[in-house]
């Protein structure tokens, strides 16, 4: 026994160097990447007005970039914490599906026209409410009852997302071309969607969300040991579980109403995270997962802007990797 623990020591002791040098990889990723998207190719004289005014203006779409990585890799680890299982993701409880039916319905009844004449805080703040409230409606009445339990909310999130999106499929085929194809617009994940308005109180949002995840991070290194594993420690499984779920349905809403809905873009994110980390623990994995995500947007959000000139295909093209790479983890693991 003494000769494993002698031969395991040296590995633990030179895991967290490598730990060390991978966050310092990522995190210069990220700044290199932050900065050649502030100042690659900006028109005007270094130090000129057009020219900080350009700046001004690409700072919104990095700091829209930053939020959406955060909440899309840190909601996707903590509902693969939640849930116990590494496939799932937090859109299948009809997330994505509630956004769409919303922003249809509200074409179907009112046209086109109101997309834009209600654009503002107001509309982002009632359409996140109602996605967090949902969610804590959904969590709260499934895990109340005596048999509640994780599958059957996971099973009813699926049907209600399900339905979600044949509703809207019945309004879309209703509506007129012109109506539809701005509808269509809207509802593709699109980093340029944001508005600079928005940007203050997300981030306020954000920043409070991620210091709550960031106290229960040993909490929730039990959660992930399981049920029984939790409740003999000593931790309260249910209220745990809703309460990182009601955090992932606001760090998601969040995300989609800035940008629209990502499948597959936090499921990316929090697999390569596990591998990179080289640990379990939330205190590596989360921080791992955000900077991933920033160098993963801010670098594709680069290369497409700069050097093919497609800046509005970097969503399709991360959430096409993402259903691949999706497809090929769950066949080489078999099962669900």
């Amino acid at each position: 026994m003494a000769d494993t623990l002698t031969r395991s020591a040296p590995t633990l002791a030179t895991r967290r160097p490598r730990i060390a040098v991978r966050f310092g990889i990522l995190a210069l990723v990220v700044v290199v990447a932050a900065v050649g998207v502030l100042t690659w190719n900006v028109p005007g004289e270094p130090g000129s007005r057009a020219f900080w005014l350009a700046v001004n203006l690409r700072v919104v779409s990095v700091a829209t970039i930053a939020l959406v990585a955060c909440c899309q890799a840190v909601a996707t680890v903590l509902f693969h914490t939640a849930t116990a299982n590494r496939i799932l993701t937090p859109s299948i409880m009809g997330f994505d599906a509630l956004y769409v039916v919303m922003q249809t319905a509200l074409v179907f009844f009112f046209g086109s026209a109101a997309l834009s004449a209600t654009d503002g805080l107001l509309k982002v703040a009632v359409q996140s409410a109602l996605m967090v409230g949902f969610a804590t409606l959904l969590y709260g009445w499934l895990f109340a009852g005596r048999r509640g339990n994780l599958h059957v909310m996971l099973l009813v999130g699926v049907v209600l997302g399900v339905g979600f999106g044949s509703l809207s499929t019945v309004m879309q085929r209703l509506l007129t071309p012109s109506d539809f194809d701005i509808l269509s617009a809207r509802l593709f994940g699109n980093l340029s969607n944001s508005d600079a308005e928005y940007l203050p109180w997300a981030a306020l949002v954000v920043a409070a969300v991620l210091a709550v995840v960031w106290r229960a991070r040993h909490r929730l290194d039990v959660l992930a040991l399981g049920r029984e594993a939790s409740l003999n420690l000593g931790l309260s499984y249910r209220r745990e579980v809703i309460g990182m779920l009601v955090l992932v349905a606001v760090l998601i809403s969040v995300s989609t109403t800035m940008v629209g809905p990502m499948t597959f873009f936090g499921f990316l994110v929090a697999t390569l995270a596990y591998q990179l980390a080289g640990s379990s623990q939330h205190r590596v994995v989360l921080p791992f997962a955000a900077l991933l995500g920033m160098a993963t947007l801010l670098a594709g959000y680069f290369v497409l802007r700069h050097v093919f000139y497609a800046a509005g295909m970097l969503s399709i093209i991360i959430e096409f990797v993402g259903g691949v790479f999706f497809l090929v983890y769950l066949l080489r693991k078999g099962s669900l």
